[in-house]
């Protein structure tokens, strides 16, 4: 099929035609709406959802510090968990923070440590216990992540409304062909035997 007759094809709705109803317009409408809506509005979304991540990771990256602690219990090596190398359990530490408290509290080490070890832990501003913040590669994959999550949301949400709308429309087209018919139907009703 000529690329010509493909386009005519598709826009059909727009061009002028004795067929054409007011509801094909009306759905030509939406159909574009839909489509410019998408292209621009999940493009913003993206966007958007993308810098405020990375403002949050470069906030925490800025406000969490590393801190030695040192370990007040030990830590048992056990199984390690499936599928992982790593075998980190929960324990005391011990820190001094940054205004020079000293400061007890619990998190994450790797196991097979003795009480007395030294351990790094990172504190965020208030002195408080807080996970490492992520690396600037770990905050660039999970904003894109975030930002295209929050496009394809945002996605769902007009193609949705765009499908409930034509299927409102097909419902309408559908009763008013039921009327035509109720009026034409009987017309056709004669028996030719």
């Amino acid at each position: 099929m000529p690329s010509g007759t493909y386009a005519k094809k598709r826009l059909w709705r727009w061009r002028s035609n004795p067929l054409r109803r007011r509801d094909d317009i009306v759905e030509a409408w939406i159909v574009l709406a839909v489509w410019a809506v998408f292209a621009v509005g999940g493009t913003l979304a993206g966007l958007l959802t993308a810098h405020a991540a990375d403002e949050v990771f470069d906030r925490q990256r800025s406000e969490r510090q590393s801190v030695r602690a040192v370990l007040l219990d030990d830590v048992p090596l056990g199984a390690p968990a499936v599928g992982g190398t790593s075998d980190r359990r929960t324990t005391t530490v011990r820190w001094t923070a940054a205004d020079g408290s000293t400061r007890t509290g619990r998190t994450l080490v790797d196991g097979g440590l003795e009480a007395g070890s030294g351990v790094t832990v990172w504190q965020d501003g208030r002195g408080r216990l807080t996970t490492a913040p992520p690396s600037t590669t770990e905050a660039a994959i999970e904003s894109s992540f975030l930002g295209v999550a929050a496009a394809a949301g945002l996605a769902g949400l007009v193609f949705g409304a765009g499908a409930a709308a034509r299927w409102r429309l097909d419902r309408r087209r559908v009763e008013e062909w039921g009327r035509q018919w109720d009026q034409v139907g009987p017309r056709w009703g004669h028996k030719t035997s």
